[in-house]
């Protein structure tokens, strides 16, 4: 699968992983079927069971189209509602667990969707799918033409969660706190410590694990009675657990 790198306005990089075509095409086929019922349900109700289509043989053509176009609209507008009111999710897209953001970091507007809402009459009205299909697979970022112009991507909520990919730490029965005003930071806060404190390690910045000391002591007021700035912030991810699970 292929991962999208996310620059948030707060200048932190968050990994997401793209929807597979898999993914996109389970939820295109479950929001599909329920187009397909919603028809079935019109038309059985209103045109078979009310009988509305025998009032409308002495009706203009014109008369007749609109009455269609207004039991059938809710299908036409069906995507962009739900994206909008779901933050980026159809019902296909809620069940298989996939979402539509922006890859600048800021939450879709409804002009992202609407330009997406558009793009389907080529990405997928035409040929068949065969162009969104192309573009998807042949796109790193897995976009199809409506997702490049609205500066969107469909990301998978889909994760196996670890203790390391989380603000969990372990910490045993016995363990005492150090810095007490550790509660001052917040869960993203510490996500954001602790997501910049294992990269900088892993690449031995040290220099980033040093500014990530500063700006802790420079936020909470607390100061460094640690060894070394690595364990000054293994201390810090401890201590918040520690006092988070015990208020």
């Amino acid at each position: 699968m292929s991962e999208l790198s996310i620059n948030t306005t707060q200048n932190v990089n968050i990994n997401f992983t793209a929807a597979s075509v898999g993914e996109r095409l389970a939820a295109y086929f479950i929001d599909l079927a329920i187009k397909i019922s919603y028809c079935l349900i019109v038309y059985g109700v209103f045109f078979y069971w009310i009988g509305i289509n025998g009032a409308m043989n002495g009706m203009d053509q014109w008369s007749v189209m609109a009455i269609i176009l207004l039991f059938f609209f809710p299908i036409m507008i069906y995507s962009i509602t739900l994206e909008s009111l779901f933050e980026g999710q159809s019902f296909g897209k809620k069940i298989i667990k996939i979402k539509v953001v922006k890859i600048d970091g800021y939450q879709a507007s409804f002009g992202d969707y609407l330009i997406r809402w558009f793009f389907r009459l080529i990405d997928i009205t035409m040929m068949y799918g065969l162009i969104g299909l192309i573009t998807v697979i042949s796109n790193k970022k897995n976009q199809r033409l409506g997702d490049m112009t609205a500066g969107t991507a469909v990301i998978t909520l889909k994760s196996n969660v670890t203790i390391n990919s989380t603000i969990l730490e372990e910490i045993g029965s016995e363990y005492v706190p150090v810095y007490p005003l550790v509660i001052k930071l917040s869960d993203n806060d510490m996500r954001i410590i602790k997501d910049n404190f294992q990269r900088a390690r892993a690449k031995g910045d040290y220099d980033t694990v040093k500014k990530l000391r500063d700006k802790i002591e420079s936020v909470t007021g607390i100061k460094n009675r640690s060894a070394t700035d690595v364990e000054f912030i293994r201390t810090i991810l401890k201590d918040y657990n520690f006092y988070t699970q015990n208020m």
